[in-house]
């Protein structure tokens, strides 16, 4: 099985779920009989699960607190993802974000409201010298690398470069691809192997609208290959599916797998960057990749929260729609 670097912010996902009992005669609000809480792991934890649900080893590098969402964060883990690059400093609040879901008995819970708790300012320097030092210490082992910026100051564009730099000098049978899945900052990565936004990313970065125009989508996607000077840009979008971006190729339209009724977003655009990574790791063509993402993408959809995909039922939904 191939070896995944994921490197960046790791985010506790709480879901804490109730039945509704009653409206407050405090406010107009729900008032919830509490179910239970758990505690999954988001962003590139989420990123990291999905990878070794697929069957590929990981090494996790990022940061947690020792406080008690950091502490539940790590012990969420699937055993495939190794942790060891994982720094806890002292006074690091874990990034956590909180949904609180209701419903009735015999209904599906909904998300009524979220919460999130994040770090006051980004990490003190020595700890991001010290991750730094993990990371590049570590990567020219890795089949490849998995970058997760969502803006808590840990992933830069420059440590992208270093990476770079870091898995080309070691000589292997083919190049080791680094792919960027930034939230906020996109728009300054350049040179990496390959990038998967979704269309309001796109759409905020280039300042443009895209919605069903065909050609609106054709060029924003050309704009942002030249801009980012990457080998692929993958755009997913929604129920309308993928588009396949490379340099001197037409444009691949992927339609979305299984149905267009999504059950929960969330963490889907993780399960579509993992999998993007595994199967580049394994000598797949960005084609192929972006066609076993989207089926990936398809499946955790219909999933209620934070949620992987394994193997097995990758190759079912592939079998399904052969």
């Amino acid at each position: 099985s191939r070896r995944i670097a994921v490197v960046g912010d790791i985010v506790a996902d709480e879901f804490l779920t109730g039945q509704i009992s009653r409206v407050s005669r405090e406010a107009p609000v729900l008032i919830l009989r509490y179910d239970d809480t758990r505690v999954v792991p988001g962003g590139g934890g989420n990123a990291a699960n999905n990878v070794a649900a697929l069957g590929g080893r990981v090494d996790l590098f990022g940061l947690a607190g020792k406080d008690e969402p950091g502490k539940a964060l790590l012990h969420s883990f699937s055993q495939g993802v190794r942790l060891r690059g994982v720094l806890r400093p002292a006074d690091y609040r874990t990034p956590t974000k909180t949904r609180v879901l209701a419903g009735g008995i015999h209904s599906a819970k909904q998300q009524i409201v979220r919460i999130d708790r994040e770090p006051h300012e980004a990490p003190a320097g020595d700890v991001i010298a010290a991750f730094e030092a993990a990371v590049l210490g570590a990567v020219a082992d890795a089949d490849a690398v998995l970058l997760s910026d969502y803006g808590y100051g840990l992933v830069t564009p420059e440590l992208a470069e270093r990476i770079v730099r870091k898995v080309s000098s070691r000589k292997r049978p083919r190049p080791v691809p680094v792919l960027i899945d930034s939230r906020y900052n996109l728009g300054a990565y350049r040179g990496l192997t390959a990038c998967t936004p979704n269309e309001p990313e796109v759409e905020q970065l280039l300042g443009v609208r895209i919605g069903d125009n065909a050609e609106a989508l054709e060029k924003a996607g050309r704009a942002l290959l030249r801009r980012s000077r990457m080998e692929a840009v993958i755009v997913t979008r929604g129920s309308r599916g993928m588009a396949l971006f490379q340099p001197r190729t037409a444009t691949v339209h992927i339609p979305i797998f299984g149905s267009d009724e999504i059950a929960d977003v969330t963490g889907a655009g993780d399960t579509v960057m993992a999998t993007m990574s595994l199967a580049l790791a394994a000598g797949a063509s960005f084609e192929e990749a972006a066609r076993l993402a989207n089926y990936a993408g398809g499946i955790v959809v219909m999933k209620r929260g934070t949620a992987t995909v394994s193997a097995e039922e990758l190759r079912q939904a592939i079998a399904a729609d052969c």
